[in-house]
């Protein structure tokens, strides 16, 4: 993870209201802060691929030099539940979701969002485990969930793709790509 010529893969999301899917962006980029690939897909607003869906946006890069994912977020589009060992299994490479704030959870929201099929729901995000918190370089504090990735390793290469704040540079480019994409893309209701 601390190689010089290390690759990190951000991945963010952006959905307007009422739209049934979200656009998931993918930045490629280098330890050295360049730009090495742009991947676009989606994935469902309160659906269950958050997933196969960052697995697929993987594979359309075809790239073999991404040596970690990082992902803006373990809950994506409303609820939405990124399985964080599977996917560091199906992508082979470390994966690192990141969150900004401290909360105390979402049960209570995803019962309200889901009643009557919460149970499914619960166990996925009850099985993603505690969040911990990394101090960044910046002074910046991150939460993290990782799978494929100690804890010191996480935070180097944290700080490594940091330069300001706590929003890693891939992670916050893809959000911006995302962002972007959504908003000149119509609204897919219905």
């Amino acid at each position: 993870m601390n190689k010089p010529g290390i690759r990190a893969l951000g991945v963010a999301e952006s959905f307007r209201e009422g739209s049934k899917s979200s656009v998931l962006a993918g930045v490629v980029m280098r330890r050295d802060m360049v730009v090495d690939g742009v991947a676009i897909g989606r994935t469902s607003v309160g659906g269950d691929d958050a997933t196969s869906s960052i697995v697929a946006l993987y594979r359309r890069l075809r790239r073999n030099d991404v040596n970690l994912v990082m992902v803006s977020g373990a809950v994506l589009s409303l609820y939405n539940i990124v399985d964080v060992d599977g996917l560091s299994r199906r992508v082979r490479v470390p994966v690192v979701c990141l969150t900004y704030k401290e909360t105390r959870g979402i049960e209570d929201a995803i019962r309200r969002h889901f009643p009557g099929s919460s149970e499914e729901k619960l166990a996925a995000y009850r099985a993603l485990g505690a969040r911990k918190r990394v101090r960044l370089a910046s002074g910046h504090d991150v939460f993290v969930r990782t799978a494929g990735v100690g804890d010191a390793e996480a935070a180097s290469v944290l700080d490594a793709f940091s330069l300001q704040g706590s929003v890693p540079e891939p992670v916050r480019v893809a959000r911006l790509l995302a962002r972007a994409v959504s908003a000149t893309r119509p609204s897919r209701r219905g």
